[in-house]
């Protein structure tokens, strides 16, 4: 296990190719921070590569952030662990923002199931 620290967030390393994805508490995500956030994927993984992303803080997303969010090809599948039902809800809302790449998302509530799912989508 790798821990990166971003201004908005902490990323942990879990294998080569999947991380996991902590932003910040209270933290509004703009497209700068979405750069920054892609970049350092692209540079700390092999692709494909799949996420984990903790919904463990409350954080929101201006628009352009959400149109750009998790457009990068080398995204092969995303688990989100939400913690309650507005967590998932609003999740579900953010996947259906269009945008120029297809999500392979899955929304869980328990973060081994998540990771099992990665794991799993990642062989």
């Amino acid at each position: 296990m790798d821990l990166h620290e971003l201004d908005f967030a902490k990323i942990i390393l879990l294998r080569e190719d999947i991380a996991e994805v902590l932003i910040n508490d209270g933290v509004e995500m703009d497209a700068d921070m979405v750069d920054q956030y892609h970049d350092f994927l692209l540079t700390h993984l092999r692709a494909p590569f799949s996420l984990l992303i903790n919904k463990l803080n409350a954080y929101t997303y201006d628009f352009s952030a959400q149109k750009k969010l998790a457009t990068l090809k080398e995204i092969n599948a995303m688990a989100v662990v939400a913690y309650n039902r507005m967590t998932a809800i609003s999740t579900q809302s953010l996947a259906s923002v269009p945008r120029q790449v297809e999500w392979n998302m899955k929304i869980f509530s328990n973060r081994d199931e998540a990771l099992n799912w990665l794991v799993a989508e990642q062989a």
